[in-house]
């Protein structure tokens, strides 16, 4: 493409895929690109690809759909900034990428794709989805029941991923009441042997207690990374409407106490729980209107 093409593409609004992928080209191009942008390689851009992941997460919890478009801008940048990399290393391009998830996906619903049946449960297809990667891992030389589970994943999700793989050869606890006496049991002992365990005593049994939670997240059907996320979120209200408060009487947390911030604290709970019933009983008044 010449130089002219080439920056008309960039500069086309209606350019599509073929106007990011040249926008990439341009900014990793050593005598004219970006100097920042062709100093970077795989490593360097990793933590980016993890960052903005999460960020789609975010904004999709938030039901933030006009910054989700963004988001996902960000994200697919991503996948183009490793595919020019690779292209670059001579290792494969962005339309061998495509090619890559677009048979992978037709391989792995036959159900859409080919001649089974689609009379299956969501469960059923989940369950063939995992037979499927297993007999794909097993072509990968992946024997164990724990292969190809990827070390870089945040260590909640990592966990939820090694106890499913381990409950399906039937390395689980029966119920989720075992579960929970589980950690009870591990809270018990970490507390008990604190003051007596070396440091790294109290980190690996810290680990056995969060790895048993994740256990129980399972169980119970949550993601727990979710989970977290939520609880950071209201953590971060409920603080905040501490602070809010506290500025309304001319002084900040450092100059309060625990008791007072405790006390903010329950307020702030209390006015979300009103906050909540005030919105259901409105949706139940909508509801109830139609219905008439």
């Amino acid at each position: 493409m010449s130089g002219d093409d080439s920056q008309q593409l960039c500069l086309d609004p209606h350019g599509g895929m073929p106007r990011l992928l040249e926008i990439m080209a341009r900014l990793r191009d050593p005598e004219t690109g970006c100097p920042w942008d062709v100093e970077q390689d795989f490593d360097t851009i990793a933590p980016y690809t993890i960052e903005e992941a999460y960020e789609v997460a975010d904004a999709i919890e938030r039901r933030a759909w006009a910054e989700l478009r963004g988001e996902l801008g960000d994200l697919l940048l991503q996948t183009v900034y490793h595919a020019q990399l690779a292209s670059e290393a001579g290792h494969f391009d962005f339309d061998a990428v495509v090619r890559s998830i677009s048979d992978k996906m037709v391989a792995r619903h036959p159900h859409v794709f080919g001649g089974e049946s689609r009379d299956k449960t969501a469960d059923d297809q989940t369950r063939d989805w995992e037979r499927m990667k297993a007999a794909e891992r097993a072509g990968k030389a992946e024997r164990g029941t724990l292969d190809g589970i990827a070390a870089g994943l945040p260590a909640l999700t990592r966990a939820l991923k090694l106890q499913n793989r381990a409950a399906r050869v039937g390395f689980d606890w029966p119920s989720t009441d075992d579960v929970i006496d589980k950690i009870t049991e591990e809270a018990r002992e970490l507390n008990e042997a604190r003051e007596t365990m070396s440091e790294a005593e109290t980190f690996e049994e810290f680990g056995d207690l969060l790895f048993v939670v994740a256990n129980l997240a399972r169980h119970l059907k949550i993601d727990p990374e979710a989970a977290l996320r939520a609880a950071n979120a209201k953590f971060t209200r409920r603080f905040r409407a501490i602070e809010v408060a506290l500025a309304a009487l001319g002084r900040r947390p450092e100059e309060s106490d625990l008791a007072e911030m405790d006390a903010l604290w329950d307020a702030a709970k209390q006015a979300e729980k009103a906050d909540v019933n005030e919105v259901e009983v409105e949706s139940h008044g909508k509801r109830a209107a139609r219905q008439s």
